[in-house]
């Protein structure tokens, strides 16, 4: 067994392995960007060490740092977890030759599925199903639309190198394919140092349906099931679930044998994914293998009690797996929603800053945290936007929704924008609780993105009571202060107006046993709550029922609700003060139609467009990378171009001004 284990990564994922390697009593080195001194993954190490500035190239893929580092600490494995270096074939075999164990698949398995060409042609010979399409590299764009109009619209462009999303296109036309191969070609470049791409049909009403394998070195090979990963943005994975509520018991064996029988033919060790994409009629085609431990690992865990980071560390000792097909049970339903540093109600840009609040809830009783922060950090452009991961386990797919949705409205983080009002309000989807997924769901059902502020207030009688109540207990402790000047003493009242979203309730309230007595508009109301002032969740009972978990934050004279994927600012004033709120004026917004502005942070690679040109609606004017993904700014107009303010290889920041243009009359 190992001494010593290098964890070739950061975030949450170096977090997550260094809780299995510590557990086994295998010390940990962390490595470390100059960006994440102060990260989280490096305070959990026995030993941590610098391995070069902020970008990426120059630390977390800086093989020679990594060497080095390795050499410095004696460290005899070196875990890669997931992106950066764990699927390079180089690095392995650099890392063979300094004496040091690899904890993943060989070099030959990652070469021959990190391939998407070369993974594709091979499973077809392993008799594994595969989509239709295009199995070699296309040269050019021009070759691009023929092949795309002989495999016949939809198509999907991917990068042949790539993962995570990145470096893939879906194009409906002609003209599509021509942008998307551009901008695929460029984003695979910029990922993966690879710009090679292939064409694939795209399946209609997909579903993204994946089996875990663990295949040892003595020929043993099981699969542990499926993970459905439908719930996608710009085919990134955002909710994760296992198993599927779609699969059937057939179809699920079926995509075991085949996933197996392709780690058998490829000679895999280790722990890897074979990723299927499943139509409506239960076909199911093979997409890739991912040669490395994935995000979504943790559902599978809950579900069959496996620990997979230490079995992938047993397999590279050289250990027998401990169990054989037959042995593997799979109980109950574990559900996994990736909280990210975005914004949903400007397209999911993505956003930087620092943590200033960072309150998870406890693990417990169905929930799993996976994170790589802690509150005071910082979310940086250069790397992935994912904050944590939050996990959700029941006896089935109602008890894992249930807890999971609790979990979101009580999930606090301030400093950035993030997306957990949108988790909260997916996962309560009707659609999405019917099972009823497709890979275009969060197109589909959220088309305009999410803006929680605006997210219908599904129980607004609930709300206006929490707020009432919040406001009581901290009017009645202010009233209890000592020492008050003598006539001036601080009073308690019971009537006052609840102000959410621009519509004025009366309330009055009183205190009762374990809770308030209440009228709303006049309707009586019976609050029940255990909640303490200072506690961010107030589980709420209403008139007897359960009206579930109310987030709270205290926000000057408001108080912000967050419930089931609203956000609310709620103002609880004496009935003097709302009358005078009448006579506020309204902040007049600044016209800035003709002024395109950065929508986040990143790095300007492009400017379509020079000074005095005309642009119609719709056209492309720049290019902004921001965490490794490439978004293409469109006028949203006719009109001129005016002054640009910026030139390609600038950082921009969020809001900046780019360009300036005249409108069309």
């Amino acid at each position: 067994m190992f001494k010593k284990i290098l964890i070739a990564n950061r975030g949450e994922i170096a977090c997550r392995i260094m809780r299995t390697v510590r557990r086994m009593g295998i010390k940990t080195v962390a490595v470390y960007s100059e960006a994440d001194r102060g990260a989280a993954h490096v305070g959990l190490a026995d030993e941590a060490v610098c391995i070069g500035p902020a970008a990426s190239a120059e630390s977390y893929l800086n093989v020679k740092a990594i060497i080095a580092a390795i050499r410095a600490t004696g460290a005899d494995g070196v875990h890669p977890g997931y992106g950066f270096l764990s699927e390079n074939a180089a690095f392995a075999r650099r890392l063979k030759r300094e004496g040091v164990t690899f904890i993943g698949p060989t070099p030959k398995a990652i070469e021959a599925m990190g391939d998407k060409i070369e993974s594709k042609r091979l499973a077809a010979r392993a008799g594994v199903s595969t989509v239709p399409g295009h199995d070699g590299a296309v040269d050019d764009a021009r070759q691009a639309v023929a092949i795309a109009r002989r495999v016949g619209y939809p198509v999907m462009l991917k990068a042949s190198a790539g993962g995570g999303g990145k470096g893939m296109r879906v194009a409906s036309d002609d003209a599509e394919v021509r942008e998307g191969y551009a901008a695929a070609r460029r984003e695979a470049k910029a990922s993966f140092g690879d710009d090679r791409l292939l064409i694939e049909k795209f399946v209609e009403e997909p579903r993204h349906i994946e089996i875990q394998v663990l295949a040892d070195s003595h020929g043993n090979t099981v699969h542990l099931g499926e993970r459905e990963c439908s719930i996608q943005r710009r085919h990134q994975k955002v909710i994760e679930e296992a198993p599927s509520p779609f699969l059937d018991e057939a179809t699920r064996q079926a995509m075991g044998q085949q996933a197996v029988a392709l780690a058998r033919a490829v000679g895999y060790t280790s722990a890897g994914t074979v990723e299927f994409i499943v139509d409506a009629k239960r076909n199911f085609y093979f997409l890739e293998m991912n040669t490395r431990l994935q995000v979504e690992h943790p559902v599978t865990e809950c579900v069959t009690g496996l620990d997979l980071v230490e079995e992938m560390i047993r397999i590279a000792a050289g250990e027998r797996l401990r169990f054989v097909q037959e042995d593997v049970r799979r109980d109950g339903w574990a559900i996994e929603a990736r909280v990210y540093a975005e914004d949903p109600s400007r397209g999911f840009l993505p956003s930087i800053g620092r943590l200033s609040r960072y309150r998870p809830p406890q693990e417990g009783d169905g929930i799993r945290i996976d994170a790589g922060v802690v509150e005071g950090g910082e979310i940086s452009m250069y790397y992935d936007p994912m904050i944590a991961k939050l996990i959700a386990s029941g006896r089935d797919r109602s008890e894992a929704i249930q807890r999971l949705g609790a979990a979101l409205d009580i999930f606090a983080i301030d400093g950035v924008a993030n997306n957990l009002a949108f988790l909260a309000a997916l996962v309560r989807n009707d659609r999405f609780c019917a099972g009823h997924l497709t890979t275009g769901f969060i197109a589909e059902e959220f088309p305009d993105g999410f803006d929680p502020e605006k997210a219908e207030v599904g129980d607004f009688l609930a709300i206006v009571a929490v707020a009432g109540a919040v406001h009581w207990a901290y009017q009645s402790r202010a009233a209890s202060i000592p020492g008050q000047v003598a006539g001036h003493e601080r009073s308690v009242g019971n009537s006052w107006v609840v102000r959410l979203r621009g519509v004025s309730h009366r309330l009055q309230i009183e205190s009762a046993d374990g809770g308030w007595d209440m009228t709303v508009d006049g309707r009586a109301v019976a609050l029940r709550s255990d909640w303490q002032i200072g506690d961010r969740q107030f589980r709420a009972i209403v008139d007897g029922v359960s009206a579930g978990v109310f987030g709270i934050v205290r926000r000057g004279i408001a108080y912000r609700l967050g419930h089931a994927g609203c956000l609310a600012d709620v103002f609880v004033l004496s009935p003097r003060a709302a009358e005078l709120v009448a006579y506020m004026p309204e902040k007049r917004q600044a016209d800035t139609s003709h002024v395109v502005v950065s929508p986040m942070p990143g790095l300007l690679v492009s400017v379509a467009v020079v000074e005095g040109q005309v642009v119609k609606a719709g056209e492309p004017l720049a290019v902004i990378e921001a965490m490794k993904m490439e978004n293409i700014l469109r006028a949203g107009r006719d009109g001129t171009i005016g002054v640009l303010h910026v030139k390609p290889g600038e950082s921009l920041r969020v809001d900046q001004p780019i360009l300036e243009y005249e409108l069309s009359v």
